[in-house]
């Protein structure tokens, strides 16, 4: 997969979500800030286990910390959505869609 065209469309709706320029731009050193809560991490963590899943399953140990931050029902939808965004990008990135062109949309707070 190609990250930087996952990396792109991901920060343009952080963006336009009001996240952080700092948090966006420190994002792949993760592990080694201090900006992220330890939800996050376990969120990160898991979003790479399962985005990354070569080996069959998730590391016990990845699922054990995201399993501390997220009851049942939270690390389904989490998983859905990591798997949603990981099938757009394979969408995207076999069908050739230029990195750099996808715009965010501005959403009101409910």
């Amino acid at each position: 997969m190609d990250a930087s065209f996952a990396s792109i469309c991901i920060q343009k709706d952080a963006r336009a979500g009001g996240e952080t320029e700092q948090r966006l731009y420190l994002l792949p050193a993760w592990r080694e800030t201090s900006f992220y809560t330890a939800r996050e991490r376990a969120a990160l963590a898991w979003t790479e286990a399962i985005t990354n899943i070569q080996q069959g399953h998730a590391y016990d140990a990845v699922f054990e910390e995201v399993r501390r931050e997220f009851n049942e029902s939270d690390l389904v939808k989490l998983t859905l959505a990591i798997n949603q965004i990981n099938t757009w990008n394979r969408i995207s990135i076999g069908f050739r869609v230029e990195a750099g062109t996808y715009q965010a949309q501005v959403r009101a707070n409910a």
